[in-house]
């Protein structure tokens, strides 16, 4: 069985640091990006979407 879901990862000073991992939904929204994981925990920060790479399962933030 393959997952699908992605990590996120906030760029700090150049260099990606993890943030959050099994996200299975993201909304992005009015400077905000909403992440919910397979397991149903939501976390939410201000940030804009840098990258996201579907075949890495990796999404890149940038904070606000």
């Amino acid at each position: 069985v393959t997952m699908c879901e992605s990590t996120a990862y906030i760029l700090k000073d150049g260099k990606e640091e993890m943030f959050f991992e099994d996200i299975e939904s993201l909304e992005n929204s009015g400077g905000e990006v909403k992440m919910v994981s397979i397991f149903g925990e939501e976390k939410t920060i201000r940030a804009r979407l840098r990258r996201f790479s579907l075949v890495d399962h990796k999404i890149v933030l940038e904070p606000q």
